[in-house]
């Protein structure tokens, strides 16, 4: 680790962290003793609370950007800002994305652009700006891009979804080898179901879920939380260009929430 590291607070970007997963990175790391900067799309609200928590709850800085990650100079322009309002990046979370699923009779060219943009080209772009950042600053950064268990198993009217899932995963695999000899790491984070609406109308359908998951629930944010700021951490040092998959078991017997399982206890 450089001097420069070890001699400040260390810094993260995490995108999408207005709520759900990213919020749940965002508030494992501020606890860490990181500085941040937050990115979401529209949920302004929901953005300015985090960071208020993250200033008030850990005494942490916390800088707010709003964009559309899926055009096309917008992650340049958030990693423009990262760097000049923390000074250094030591540790990139690409969190954003967007969910949909369409069979691929009726999969539309605009749903592809939207999904390419967010889910795919974003967070190349962020890596190839912040990973630059840390090579000119000689930190030993971390990068870790939020995937699915989707990348892995096959769904139905998931094609495009899963699909940039994986190739964002591959990807990372690359980046892993291009950034090794700037000491710099690149790992992946493959959620499955996680449950990320506090919202009693959905939890029996939560619950339900959760019986048919091996490990008997839906994970939470905190869950995935836990694996970042492993992967972020020193104590990960040795590894690289490797997924770490946090679904509850939920992909090993095939599809279990698609089928009429009831349990596995």
């Amino acid at each position: 680790m450089s001097t420069g590291q070890s001699s400040r607070n260390r810094t993260a970007l995490v995108t999408g962290a207005s709520m759900g997963i990213g919020a749940g990175i965002a508030l494992k790391l501020a606890s860490l003793g990181y500085d941040l900067a937050i990115a979401h799309y529209a949920e302004p609200d929901e953005a300015n609370a985090i960071a208020k928590q993250i200033r008030e709850d850990y005494g942490r800085t916390c800088h707010v950007f709003q964009g559309d990650l899926a055009e096309p100079q917008m992650p340049g322009e958030l990693a423009a800002f990262a760097v000049e309002a923390l000074g250094s990046i030591d540790v990139l979370v690409n969190n954003a994305g967007v969910t949909r699923f369409k069979e691929i009779q009726s999969l539309d060219v605009a749903v592809m652009d939207r999904l390419y943009g967010s889910n795919f080209r974003a967070p190349m772009v962020l890596m190839q700006k912040i990973s630059t950042h840390m090579a000119e600053q000689g930190l030993n950064g971390s990068i870790v891009n939020i995937t699915s268990s989707r990348a892995e198993r096959a769904y139905p009217g998931d094609g495009a979804y899963g699909g940039l899932k994986a190739a964002l995963t591959r990807a990372s695999q690359s980046a892993a080898l291009d950034l090794s000899a700037h000491g710099i790491r690149v790992n992946c984070v493959a959620p499955g179901a996680i449950q990320v609406r506090n919202n009693p109308d959905w939890e029996p359908h939560f619950q339900e879920l959760g019986k048919k998951i091996p490990l008997s629930r839906m994970g939470k944010p905190a869950d995935i939380a836990e694996a970042v700021a492993w992967l972020a951490s020193e104590a990960s040092s040795y590894v690289t260009g490797t997924t770490i998959r946090v679904d509850g078991g939920l992909i090993l017997p095939g599809m279990p929430e698609r089928s009429g399982s009831t349990g596995w206890n």
